[in-house]
């Protein structure tokens, strides 16, 4: 496994050997094994140790990246000649600025907190048994009862590090485990997925009872019209759609003309209901707080009571907008750590997403969500998402793995999976009722701290033949 002895000294053998104006390496490795099931039998086990290094060179405002996973004093040398060689060739970049100092990061972190614990070492020490086992317990909920189950168990353990050549040095440890299991009977299915640094709180078998549960419930389901229903979506079935629209929470997407809140920031776009933050710094979220530049993420409110105050900056995007005519539109503007290792296309984004309740909002469980519905959907999660008007926030997509029709405050049974046309817009001024927020996993969206959402008027557009 790679350390940050390793990273520090692989960094002082390339500065020795480049003729640069300024040199930046990003070093990441670590090992990740995965066991896989289907039909209730272990099929596939495996195991991967990974190590990579990619070094920024600058020449003025000439930039460019190299990457290696060799590490041996031949190869060092080659990618940084081959970074040398690019950089020398690019048009200079007017926004290029110069690789941040110790004193800049420092200058720039009153709005930062305290780093979380996200490396375990009992996680770290996971062995093949210990899949095979915790595979073992969801199969035989499975089993148990005449079900059929599918899956994964994994567990990883990984770092990286940023170092540059005017004193930047950070680094960063995390160990994680993960569970998915899709249980299937005849005409239905049952699905959950959830991950975290310390294995000793992911309940594997109590999400293999879920996903039973949800495939007996949902046998036979009967087939519903399309149209606007009040739908009851589960925590994953939240992430996967919001994760859509945060992209579009970048200072470099504003000035480029390319984020939805283009002429709606600081306007009541969203229910007064919704409130989000990005915060690396949450208990339940993860990820390294620093960002491809080396700079301390920030905690920063995106979203309060509906109204957008904020968007994420880059050091040059930060820049860029105090002389931009959006200046005075946009909230505080300052590099708040969220940019991406340069050069790039995107910018910035928010990686650490947490939805957050109102002193005056009272949360529901989702049985109570249940209980105060006459008729609506129930959904567990939501698959192949595409974006269909990017200003608006349309997506379509379609419900899968245990949807269900509520009736008079109860579940009445399964349901055949519908295609839906929706706006992230609309759907978030709809939210008649969220649940506590809680450490959410999906298919489509990185991780994110969501609740359970209970909105009025979702948008239907066709049934699907499962």
């Amino acid at each position: 496994m790679l350390t940050r002895d390793t990273g520090a000294s692989i960094f002082d053998k390339l500065r020795r050997w480049t003729s640069a104006d300024e040199l930046e390496l990003l070093i990441a490795g670590g090992r990740s094994a995965l066991t896989r099931f289907a039909n209730n039998t272990i099929h596939q086990n495996l195991e991967d140790q990974t190590q990579h290094i990619s070094v920024r060179v600058a020449f003025g405002g000439r930039t460019a990246r190299a990457s290696t996973n060799k590490l041996d004093d031949d190869s060092l040398r080659r990618v940084v000649a081959s970074a040398e060689a690019l950089a020398r060739v690019q048009q200079e970049d007017p926004d290029l600025l110069p690789m941040p100092t110790p004193a800049e990061i420092a200058e720039n972190s009153a709005a930062t907190g305290t780093p979380v614990t996200c490396y375990f070492e009992h996680t770290a020490a996971i062995s093949p048994q210990d899949r095979a086992a915790a595979v073992a317990d969801m199969v035989r909920v499975a089993a148990k009862n005449d079900l059929t189950a599918a899956g994964i168990y994994s567990s990883a353990h990984f770092v990286e590090g940023i170092f540059n050549s005017r004193g930047v040095a950070d680094w960063y440890e995390q160990t994680l485990a993960e569970a998915s299991i899709t249980i299937l009977g005849g005409t239905s299915s049952g699905w959950q997925k959830a991950n975290s640094p310390d294995v000793a709180q992911l309940d594997h078998s109590g999400m293999a009872r879920i996903a039973a549960d949800k495939a007996l419930a949902s046998q036979n389901p009967r087939e519903l019209p399309p149209g606007k229903y009040t739908v009851i979506l589960e925590p994953s079935a939240v992430l996967d759609a919001v994760g859509f629209m945060f992209w579009d929470f970048g200072g470099s997407a504003l000035l480029e003309q390319r984020s939805f809140l283009n002429d709606r920031i600081g306007t009541q776009l969203f229910g007064t209901n919704i409130t989000v933050w990005d915060d690396v710094y949450h208990p339940l979220q993860t990820g390294a707080p620093f960002d491809g530049e080396g700079m301390k993420r920030h905690r920063l409110k995106l979203i309060e009571n509906g109204v957008v105050k904020a968007v994420t900056y880059s050091r040059s995007s930060a820049r860029r907008m105090q002389h931009s005519e959006l200046r005075g539109k946009v909230g505080p503007i300052t590099a708040t750590g969220h940019g991406f290792s340069l050069p790039n296309e995107i910018g910035e984004a928010p990686l650490n997403l947490v939805f957050t309740l109102s002193q005056a909002e009272k949360p529901q469980t989702v049985e109570q969500m249940i209980a105060s519905s006459e008729r609506g959907i129930l959904v567990t999660r939501l698959w192949y998402i595409r974006e269909v008007d990017p200003y608006e926030k349309i997506l379509t997509g379609m419900t899968r793995d245990g949807t269900f029709l509520v009736e008079k405050g109860k579940v009445i049974g399964g349901i055949r999976n519908f295609r839906f046309n929706e706006s992230l817009i609309h759907m978030l001024q709809n939210v008649e009722a969220t649940s506590v927020p809680v450490r959410a996993s999906g298919e489509e969206s990185m991780d994110m701290v969501v609740p359970a959402m209970k909105v009025r008027d979702f948008n239907f557009t066709e049934t699907t033949r499962f």
